[in-house]
């Protein structure tokens, strides 16, 4: 499997593992670098509506995580590049046999230090290992365990997962937060009968805008060639919701995360592209790191149209060839996913926190991650589903 249509005849592609958003904006990043790709997924629309999308040749059926290395050797390719978009997909590629490692490389960390980072109760034991400031965290089993954590002091806490993408599967939402310890108990045996593990952690109250992010790419040699920060200006849902206004910052306006963040990435060893969530806690002003995701995330285009394009640094480290570092990129860009910000913006709107105008100027000339004037169909695709279904509910 080669790619004529893109980086030159025998270039070696990439294969884009994964669906959604990511993997929508990985396509497009690759397609804008002239880097030759195939993505594996078949029926996603914001994938496959894509001007860019392209399938891998010859292979009808999209794999399954688990089973990768099988479907791997069924790939009429002579060698790939792997690029995983979700933390399924991140475990899989790193747990490659060998042999297929050689023919299908990656720039993906170990399984252990993978696991170090995903995992919230190996995360937070790592963090205090590290001395890097983060909210207060324990793993829990039992009502009597939580009851225990809960009476040494531990200030609005919530249940969050080790395992996100399995609680999000379950539940449609981040963590569970309560009102009282009795409630976070039931929660706690809710979680229990999904055979989900959750900690308690402390929450740190403030703004969406007290949310920092700090992207970027760190390659074979241990050196970190970008760092990308941005700050959250809205999110939805509110409490545990995803960024959907945020604006590029200098890293300097953010330098004690980002050190925080290179000394943990020393500390694992960890490799390839990254994505770390800070929040700055009012009480004593310093920068709390809340996750840290090992791939490609939602904004990723965003970052690349800022300057920061780790996504083709990921592909070049793959190959054994040099990453040139990324010095500077575009600050005070704005970025917006306008279906989640309705809502948000629609709360603040009716809470007097926001103006209609203030509303209408922040959306203009901001980036989004979905719609592309030169790429329009996934989110026409996008638009006309959530109608349709607005459609549907109206009419049941």
């Amino acid at each position: 499997m080669t790619s004529t249509r893109r980086g030159g005849p025998g270039a070696v592609p990439a294969l884009i593992l994964g669906n959604g958003i990511t993997a929508l904006g990985v396509q497009r990043i690759l397609a804008d670098s002239g880097i030759p790709y195939f993505s594996a997924e078949r029926e996603d629309p914001f994938v496959t509506r894509s001007r860019h999308y392209c399938p891998v040749p010859g292979v009808a059926e999209q794999p399954a995580p688990d089973e990768l290395g099988t479907w791997l050797a069924g790939v009429p390719a002579a060698r790939a590049v792997l690029i995983p978009c979700a933390d399924v997909w991140v475990r899989a590629v790193s747990e490659l046999r060998a042999e297929l490692r050689d023919r299908y490389p990656a720039s993906v960390a170990s399984p252990d230090a993978i696991e170090r980072l995903v995992d919230k109760g190996r995360f937070a034991e790592t963090l205090t290992e590290v001395g890097v400031p983060h909210p207060r965290s324990r793993s829990v089993s039992s009502e009597s365990e939580l009851r225990s954590v809960l009476a040494d002091g531990f200030e609005a806490a919530f249940l969050k997962p080790r395992d996100s993408a399995s609680f999000f599967r379950a539940f449609g939402q981040k963590a569970f937060r309560a009102g009282s310890a009795d409630e976070l108990t039931q929660l706690l045996a809710e979680a229990r009968r999904h055979g989900l593990e959750v900690i308690v952690q402390e929450y740190v109250s403030g703004p969406p805008s007290s949310h920092v992010f700090i992207d970027g790419f760190r390659d074979r040699k241990g050196v970190v060639r970008a760092l990308f920060a941005r700050r959250r200006l809205r999110m939805y849902p509110p409490l545990f919701g995803n960024s959907s206004s945020m604006k590029s910052v200098a890293v300097q306006e953010v330098r004690e995360a980002a050190e925080h963040l290179t000394g943990l990435l020393d500390h694992v060893g960890y490799r390839g592209v990254f994505s770390a969530e800070f929040k700055q806690d009012a009480r004593d002003g310093r920068f709390k790191l809340l996750e840290i995701n090992t791939r490609p995330w939602w904004y990723v285009e965003f970052a690349a149209r800022c300057g920061v394009d780790v996504c083709s640094m990921a592909y070049r480290d793959a190959l054994a060839e040099p990453v040139e570092s990324v010095e500077s990129y575009r600050t005070g860009v704005e970025c917006v996913y306008p279906y989640m910000d309705y809502f948000a913006c629609r709360e603040l709107l009716r809470s007097g926190e926001l103006s209609l105008g203030e509303w209408l100027r922040s959306w203009i000339g901001a980036v989004q991650p979905v719609f592309r004037r030169d790429d329009p169909w996934p989110a026409v695709r996008a638009t006309a589903g959530i109608l349709s279904g607005k459609v549907r509910g109206a009419w049941r």
